[in-house]
């Protein structure tokens, strides 16, 4: 996995450290941003081969996000993993319309939120 690049986008600096660390120690080059215009930008500047992205994000959400790059030329091709305390059925029906690949609610499994990048990639 070496070389595999992960976009981590969470405005929580203590859930974007634990990520970050999670994947690094999983042997993946992570960049991260804290809201969805730096989202964006991070994706077109670093390339990322997959996407974890928080829902409750400021200036765009995680949803509109997700719908914004799936719908890009550029970027649709990219796996989402979208994380978030948003638990309901009807959240995570409403973020896999929007295009994300998965759909994983916080608190998450450690392991398996690992797991499914590395599936993805």
């Amino acid at each position: 996995m070496t070389g595999q690049k992960v976009l981590v986008v969470d405005d929580s600096w203590t859930e974007l450290t634990m990520i970050v660390a999670l994947l690094r120690d999983g042997g993946f080059e992570v960049v991260t941003a804290v809201d969805g215009d730096e989202a964006v930008e991070k994706v077109f500047k670093e390339r990322p081969q997959c996407i974890v992205l928080d829902v409750v994000l400021p200036k765009q959400n995680g949803f509109q996000l997700c719908r914004k790059l799936k719908a890009l030329e550029a970027s649709r091709h990219i796996p989402i993993i979208l994380l978030s305390s948003k638990n309901t059925p009807l959240d995570k029906s409403w973020g896999l319309k929007q295009g994300a690949d998965l759909y994983m609610t916080k608190p998450f499994n450690e392991d398996e939120l690992v797991a499914s990048v590395r599936h993805l990639v």
